[in-house]
């Protein structure tokens, strides 16, 4: 299962880091969701779940999920090989 992350919410900041929950569509059912952020990089890494985004003309990007040396996991779109903010693109819920 793919799902399109439609919006986030940031609290404390306005980077990568900063994102604590994400809302998301599975364009195959239409189901729609939301889950904070550590529930989604659980379900991509102990899942095998596929998150992306999707500005609307096409242009998608996969969500992955980045590991600092230190502090929480975070996720980050990347892109043409190329880590990108489109995470920070979508409307702020």
């Amino acid at each position: 299962m793919a799902i399109q992350i439609t919006g986030t919410r940031l609290s404390g900041g306005s980077e990568h880091q900063h994102i604590v929950h994400l809302w998301w569509t599975n364009p195959a059912t239409g189901e729609t969701g939301d889950n904070s952020r550590a529930e989604i990089v659980a379900w991509i890494e102990d899942k095998n779940g596929k998150a992306f985004t999707d500005d609307g003309r096409g242009n998608r990007a996969d969500v992955a999920v980045r590991t600092p040396s230190y502090g929480a996991k975070y996720l980050q779109t990347h892109a043409d090989g190329v880590w990108t903010n489109n995470l920070l693109a979508l409307p702020r819920r």
